[in-house]
């Protein structure tokens, strides 16, 4: 959800305003205006208005809670158009009106603002929400900016994309297109501050500050040193964030307090319950390495592909972390090589998408799901997400660290680890720096080389033979884990991994680079239900079903498919005292325990991960 497009936008437009050429190039002229809406409370919003068009032009909206780009320039200041980074300057150089909002509560807008509020205005008369603010805005801007054609898209990153996504909600007439990007969807089920139950801890401690500490602008978390780990490590229990730091001043981190489990509260938050169907044309864009929002776009494509009868509905996927594509070429992520400048690919669709429903250009044939295949790195097409052709193989976990497409045939066999949370798995190599500090490689961990915990006791692999020929895998993925544990509640952390060759060709400092394709934790005590969660019976094996995302993915010949499991994941996931205690937000130091995990690989107990294989 975090503001990065925003800030570079900012900083740009800034720049821009002050080497303003004039030649040739198309220039903007930048104004400003307090929205009213219908409560009386007034949005402030940034406009940015063609220099002498020769038509009505659209209207692109994008609304916020980081601040309305290019707010501290004076009204009346002309732009040049490339200032504004190719995201938007390829659409706005054949003529957009470009209007950027604060949402009510924050920087210049008027009222107050809470993290990511429910739509009610269809249930409650008269209430207002991020639907109602939307209509508002799109009303006043068709009545009152000059030059506008009457026809308007909203788009959007991360927190901007989920405003993008509601305000796509009884729409305004006006309104005809929408591009979530990189949305929040459900918030305990899998994005932000919860996956699966599992609680996101560093995210959820450092944003919720970051965005409620102080309404007026974003604030870093005092932290009193670089590498973070041993400093969330020490924090203790999670009571003791409201004890030393919060004080039941930050309303979001108290909802987490509060609601431990998916009750009415968390079910009132989701998009699953007030985004019903495209309502107009929707566009979702998504990373398969978004370490933020991964789950948001694929989740409301499908709720919302259930319902669309008009074909109004199409996803986008690539190969990117949190916005990537609205930011340099996008065609590499840490060490990984895409090949390609995936970001002008996409932009170029995104123009071409708003073209045809703001201005009528084009034939309007947009293919269902575009998605980036990695591996490959190749874009492919399909007339359904995920695709219908895939066959689903199992890929088991084995004997001797060993996996294959073979199912178990013996009756006994397990492996055990210790798990201790005085003593968790890093998420990531340290130093853990803050999620948004200086030197902060959150950006791409999501593709770090796996082997910096490789050979830690309480990581298990189960790797597979060479690949003689290369693999496709396409589509959604999800691990069936056996386990047990001597405690009453544990984290099951699998990875889906392509292990490169001994020798790689190509690079040869990406010899045996471990990449993970599909990652994701599981909290033992909603294997039955996430609204009532349970003990875990001490050394009772049982079935943990994990849901691993949806990719697209060539393992390539000569590479080897790798399972593996952890049940630390820290501090992105908070340490599970492995006791069963009611609200672990109010576990005591006594309650977190060293516990023995088994993973089995038996005719009874199979663990496996289902892969869809394209042939």
């Amino acid at each position: 959800m975090k503001k990065n497009l925003i800030v570079f936008l900012c900083i740009t437009l800034i720049n821009g305003f002050a080497i303003a050429q004039t030649d040739n190039i198309l220039k903007y002229e930048k104004t400003s205006a307090m929205i009213p809406m219908r409560d009386g409370v007034k949005l402030f919003s940034t406009i940015l208005s063609p220099v002498n068009a020769t038509q009505p032009v659209p209207i692109l909206i994008q609304r916020t809670p980081y601040g309305a780009m290019g707010a501290g320039v004076p009204d009346d200041t002309t732009v040049d158009v490339n200032a504004l980074g190719t995201y938007y300057s390829v659409m706005l150089k054949e003529g957009y009106i470009l209007v950027s909002q604060d949402i009510r509560g924050k920087y210049k807008s008027e009222g107050t603002m809470q993290i990511h509020q429910p739509l009610i205005h269809a249930t409650q008369k008269g209430a207002i929400d991020e639907s109602t603010d939307t209509w508002d805005t799109v009303d006043w801007l068709t009545k009152n900016i000059k030059n506008n054609n009457g026809k308007a898209g909203i788009l959007g990153i991360s927190y901007p994309g989920w405003l993008a996504l509601v305000g796509a909600v009884d729409p305004h007439p006006a309104l005809k297109a929408s591009s979530e990007q990189a949305c929040m969807s459900d918030l305990f089920l899998g994005d932000d501050f919860h996956h699966n139950g599992a609680f996101r801890l560093s995210y959820g401690m450092e944003y919720t500050y970051e965005l409620e500490h102080d309404i007026s602008k974003d604030s870093d978390f005092p932290f009193p040193q670089f590498d973070l780990y041993d400093w969330y490590l020490n924090l203790g229990s999670l009571s003791r964030v409201n004890e030393k730091y919060f004080h039941d001043k930050i309303p979001t981190w108290n909802n987490f307090t509060a609601h431990p489990n998916y009750d009415s509260f968390w079910k009132k938050n989701s998009p699953l319950s007030y985004v019903p169907y495209p309502q107009i044309p929707q566009l979702h864009v998504g990373g398969y390495y978004d370490q933020e929002d991964m789950n948001g776009p694929q989740l409301m494509y499908g709720q919302m592909e259930k319902k669309d009868s008009f074909n109004r509905n199409y996803i986008v996927l690539g190969p990117w972390n949190h916005g990537q594509w609205s930011r340099g070429r996008g065609d590499s992520l840490g060490k990984i090589s895409f090949q390609t400048n995936t970001s002008d690919w996409f932009q170029a669709l995104q123009k071409k998408w708003f073209d045809y429903w703001l201005k009528g250009i084009g034939d309007g044939k947009f293919d269902e799901a575009t998605c980036f295949q990695t591996g490959s790195n190749l874009w492919k097409k399909y007339s359904s997400w995920p695709p219908k052709e895939a066959v689903i193989k199992n890929l088991y976990a084995g004997a001797n660290n060993t996996c294959s497409f073979n199912k178990p045939t013996d009756t006994k066999g397990f492996v055990s680890y210790t798990s201790d949370p005085a003593k968790p798995v890093p998420y990531r190599l340290p130093p853990i720096e803050a999620t948004y500090g200086r030197g902060s490689r959150w950006r791409t961990w999501h593709v770090e080389d796996q082997r910096f915990v490789y050979s830690r006791p309480d990581v298990i692999s189960f790797t597979m033979d060479s690949l003689t020929e290369d693999l496709t895998i396409t589509g959604q993925i999800t691990a069936h884990l056996f386990a047990s544990t001597s405690g009453t509640d544990a984290d099951w952390i699998v990875k889906l991994i392509d292990v490169y060759p001994a020798f790689d060709a190509k690079s040869y400092t990406m010899s045996n680079y471990q990449l993970p394709i599909a990652m994701e934790v599981f909290r033992g005590r909603f294997r039955k239900s996430f609204e009532k969660p349970e003990p875990l019976i001490p050394n009772k094996p049982e079935e943990f079903v994990i849901d691993l995302h949806q990719i697209n993915h060539t393992f390539k010949k000569g590479h080897r498919l790798m399972i593996q499991v952890q049940s630390t994941w820290f501090p992105v996931i908070d340490r599970n005292p492995q006791k069963y205690v009611a609200n672990i937000f109010e576990a005591k130091e006594s309650d977190f325990i060293k516990a023995e995990h088994k993973i089995y690989f038996t005719t009874q107990y199979p663990t496996y991960v289902e892969l869809p294989v394209m042939k």
